[in-house]
């Protein structure tokens, strides 16, 4: 199976939570075309997670200007997937306490009215939306090559620059991967 190859061995029952889904070339769902979503929750009942290279123009600083001075850079809130775009989902860091979600992340309450820093949440990342898969769907598109699966890290949720994260992740995980680094949006016009 492709997965193992790339050092997971996976059977249906593995939990991929706090990894990242790396969208394949041959994905034509344009929604996921070029994404790299970072896994929440993973289980028999599915998954859940936000796509971390997709920033919208929509700055922190208009939409929750509470928490801008927390915003990582860049400021802006993160298209996080194509479920529930109303939503938002809100991961945060702290350097004095680890969390609950993967990578030792914070999941940070819009709604409460407090400023970050006094639940010792140093920055903060807002997606609007994010995606969603029932149960065995995800192992469904795995078993059709739908994504590569690979290690995450807190530099990659918190990228200054999400642009160049699909490209960065593919020329890091080295071998058969990185030959994708520079894959064209188009190969037809390659």
């Amino acid at each position: 199976m492709l997965l193992s190859r790339y050092g997971f061995n996976m059977s249906w029952g593995s939990s991929l939570r706090g990894r990242l889904l790396v969208s394949r070339p041959a994905l034509h769902d344009s929604e996921f075309n070029g994404s790299i979503t970072f896994l929440i929750e993973h289980g028999d009942e599915g998954a859940l997670g936000v796509i971390i290279n997709r920033p919208s123009q929509l700055e922190i600083a208009d939409a929750f200007p509470m928490w801008a001075s927390a915003a990582a850079n860049p400021g802006v809130v993160f298209a996080g997937g194509p479920v529930e775009r109303n939503s938002m989902i809100v991961l945060g860091t702290s350097s004095t306490e680890e969390g609950a979600l993967p990578l030792g992340l914070h999941s940070v309450d819009l709604d409460d009215g407090s400023p970050p820093r006094t639940d010792g949440v140093d920055r903060v990342r807002i997606y609007a939306g994010y995606a969603g898969w029932g149960a065995g769907q995800l192992e469904g598109e795995l078993a059709h090559d739908a994504w590569w699966v690979v290690d995450a890290s807190l530099d990659d949720v918190f990228s200054d620059d999400p642009g160049t994260l699909w490209p960065r992740i593919m020329r890091r995980e080295g071998g058969e991967l990185a030959w994708f680094a520079h894959y064209p949006d188009d190969a037809t016009l390659n």
